[in-house]
């Protein structure tokens, strides 16, 4: 395959999302403390924002969150797991996000901050649903049972705001400060302007 047919930016996103998705290991030493401060919403938003062809966002950013949930799992228990009860859920909050990352039109710190914030709240409501997690039975599966969930979950969520925030600025600023010094990462339409 000649150069000419590989995508530049392409690779470069993807190397982007695979580093940031790496930093999801630091947290399986430390769970309690980093639990969901992780780049995962980021690299959501990410991936939704940037691929022109949307469906390489949705394709990178959930196989990138299922082999790395893969490899946690596999770190924690020593069992190679590739389905858990919840998936469906988490990989509908997830791509979600990435849907929320395609309406980012122009990459600033204002609009970033809005999809993340959306983002944060799709992940809170859909995944603590009482039922997603229905093995454990913490809560009952009714209207004041989801309350409980959304109001036990808050700590959790608030690590995702904080892991949002560090990892939108290094993905969001490091590629849009790497388009402004080379023009291959630009699209046809922003070469065009």
């Amino acid at each position: 395959m000649s150069l000419k047919k590989i995508n530049i930016r392409t690779v470069v996103l993807i190397l982007m999302i695979l580093a940031a998705a790496a930093m999801r290991l630091v947290s399986f030493k430390y769970p309690l403390v980093l639990s969901n401060f992780t780049p995962v919403g980021a690299i959501a938003l990410f991936g939704g924002a940037y691929f022109t062809d949307k469906w390489k966002a949705y394709l990178v950013v959930l196989v990138t969150l299922f082999v790395s949930d893969a490899l946690l799992i596999l770190l924690r228990t020593s069992d190679l797991v590739l389905w858990y009860s919840s998936y469906l859920w988490v990989y509908l909050a997830f791509a979600i996000m990435v849907f929320i990352g395609s309406l980012i039109k122009k990459a600033n710190v204002i609009n970033v901050a809005l999809a993340s914030v959306a983002a944060i709240v799709v992940h809170w409501l859909i995944t603590d649903l009482p039922w997603v997690y229905d093995t454990l039975n913490l809560y009952p599966h009714t209207l004041a049972g989801y309350g409980q969930s959304l109001i036990a979950a808050i700590p959790f969520e608030k690590n995702m705001v904080l892991g949002d925030a560090l990892f939108c600025t290094i993905l969001f600023g490091g590629f849009e400060l790497a388009k402004s010094k080379y023009t291959i990462l630009r699209t046809n339409r922003e070469l065009a302007v």
